[in-house]
């Protein structure tokens, strides 16, 4: 019973999530320096951001799209925490240079730098979050989009072994504070993986602690 209410009440976030970006109509951005120093200012501003997640996941080998949800945190200068919570806990945490991930069973600890993809990977996920990717002309071409409520930005990986991995990443910020309302990642034929942040709070003093292994 409790089961097929976390189910009915995922359906109805993610159909409410879908329903209000279905109305959205986006058109090229007016004025795109206003909104990079919209971007930039609230980056300089910004010390801590806390928020949930809902996440959908997309393979065109499964019939079903795999739904999760769970708890984000970030802490300047690099540190980040996604925690899972449902269906399944796990977790992965990135600071000082490691990442370190956490399910029922396991536990294990890589050092960023020392492996191309994590590094790359961390490089993208703190990008995201504080709009520096935004910048990396040398790594992704870029195309800014607008409507009422939000700015979208799409990009598109310049480097081959990056494309093999992600067609096109597409990041929306709210107009109200320039935050990251949803990250969309386009991979090969049909596959995505797209996450909704609400209930966002920004600066509420999250504890280094929180970061720590």
């Amino acid at each position: 019973m409790k089961k097929t209410k976390y189910l009915a009440l995922l359906c109805i976030m993610l159909f409410t999530v879908l329903t209000v970006r279905a109305q959205e109509n986006y058109v090229p951005i007016a004025d795109t320096r206003n909104f990079m120093s919209g971007l930039e200012k609230m980056s300089a501003e910004t010390e801590t951001i806390e928020s949930d997640f809902l996440q959908e996941k997309n393979l065109s080998v499964l019939a079903e799209k795999i739904i999760s949800q769970g708890h984000f945190c970030f802490r300047r200068e690099n540190n980040i925490r996604w925690e899972y919570t449902q269906p399944y806990k796990y977790l992965i945490i990135i600071s000082n240079g490691q990442l370190y991930t956490r399910d029922e069973r396991n536990r294990k600890v890589y050092d960023i730098e020392s492996n191309r993809m994590f590094s790359e990977m961390n490089k993208f996920i703190g990008g995201c979050i504080r709009g520096d990717i935004l910048k990396d002309e040398e790594q992704y071409s870029s195309e800014f989009l607008e409507s009422a409520d939000h700015y979208l930005v799409k990009l598109v990986p310049k480097n081959e072994k990056m494309r093999q991995m992600l067609n096109e990443v597409h990041i929306r910020f709210d107009k109200k504070d320039f935050t990251v309302a949803s990250i969309m990642m386009l991979e090969s034929g049909e596959d995505y993986t797209k996450i909704d942040f609400v209930n966002k709070k920004l600066n509420t003093g999250i504890p280094i602690e929180k970061f720590s292994f």
